[in-house]
């Protein structure tokens, strides 16, 4: 187990220094220069533009300022963020805990939707109520995810009202303006954007949960220890659930860095300040600290969800071995 881990963090290493130079080269061959964003500004003279550059270093060739930027960040430093001027991990700072409250919910409003609809459906197989939830599971699927946010915010904060007059629902924002901290207020913030993306994810866990456990309780061990009298119910939760949960576990691997990475069009469309919107800001502004900040980060999250996948299988079923 330890060679094993030691093994993929070395190779979870040199895929972080391929991954940092594709994406440090993407950002440096931006239509215009990084410094596109100030170029278009009548406030900015040339002076002024190339100040900045010299500031930055924008003048050097571009190995030499990754080579510049690597050194910093194995130092701890991250730059400035060229609009904001604070440091770029402390603007990751501040939106992160938005973000995990936002894809915190919808992670657990998804899994509690698909995975009991999923094995119920696959236990009904070709019932009624199997065909229905097949279909709802495609129509959430196919769902443009900007539609369904636009469609949610005109029912729910445009046509609907409460008797006073106010929206239903908050359609932007994260609380209030100009009250405290309340609880049920930030529950009313969450359940627009919540809903959005918890119904289209839970829509494709569903189909995965029904797949995989259509696939187990076919299986020999499933009928052994129902030919044994096992409860129905211990059947479907010791035996087979075990055992359908590992393309779950795949999913939620994959999904996991999505936890810090936010949902780029749900965070727009719905003003919530997290790790999403300051992406989205931070391209359109070309800020490429900030931007490569957060596309290591989340690229580090996504190499180590995929080592604890690994380590969660070993787990589920005992059948695989890391040596």
């Amino acid at each position: 187990m330890t060679q094993y881990i030691l093994r993929r963090a070395l190779q979870a290493i040199l895929t972080l220094l391929v991954i940092s130079v594709l994406i440090f080269g993407l950002i440096s061959s931006v239509p215009g220069g990084i410094m596109s964003a100030y170029s278009e500004n009548p406030d900015f003279t040339q002076e002024d533009l190339a100040r900045l550059r010299e500031k930055y270093g924008l003048n050097d060739p571009v190995p030499v300022r990754y080579a510049k930027w690597l050194l910093n960040v194995l130092q701890g430093d991250w730059g400035n963020s060229f609009t904001s001027k604070r440091p770029a991990l402390q603007e990751i700072s501040d939106r992160l805990p938005n973000t995990l409250l936002l894809m915190g919910s919808m992670f657990l409003v998804t899994l509690a939707i698909a995975i009991p609809l999923g094995i119920y459906s696959a236990l009904k197989q070709y019932t009624f109520f199997d065909h229905l939830l097949t279909t709802v599971a495609l129509a959430g699927q196919s769902l443009p995810t900007f539609w369904f946010g636009l469609l949610l915010i005109i029912i729910f904060s445009v046509l609907l009202k409460t008797p006073d007059g106010k929206p239903l629902l908050p359609s932007a924002g994260m609380m209030t303006l100009g009250q405290p901290f309340n609880l049920l207020d930030r529950l009313r913030h969450l359940i627009l954007p919540v809903s959005m993306l918890a119904v289209i994810s839970a829509a494709s866990y569903m189909r995965y949960m029904r797949s995989s456990m259509l696939d187990v309780i076919h299986k020999d061990y499933v009928r052994t220890a129902r030919g044994k009298g096992l409860p129905e119910k211990m059947v479907i939760s010791r035996h087979a659930l075990r055992n359908a949960l590992i393309p779950i576990v795949t999913l939620l691997g994959l999904d996991l860095p999505n936890l810090f990475g936010g949902a780029l069009f749900t965070e727009t469309i719905f003003a919530w300040p997290g790790i999403g919107r300051l992406f989205f800001d931070s391209a359109m502004k070309t800020d490429y600290p900030v931007l490569m900040a957060v596309l290591m980060v989340y690229s580090f999250l996504i190499v180590a969800s995929n080592l604890l996948v690994d380590l969660v299988y070993t787990v589920l079923d005992p059948r695989i071995t890391l040596d």
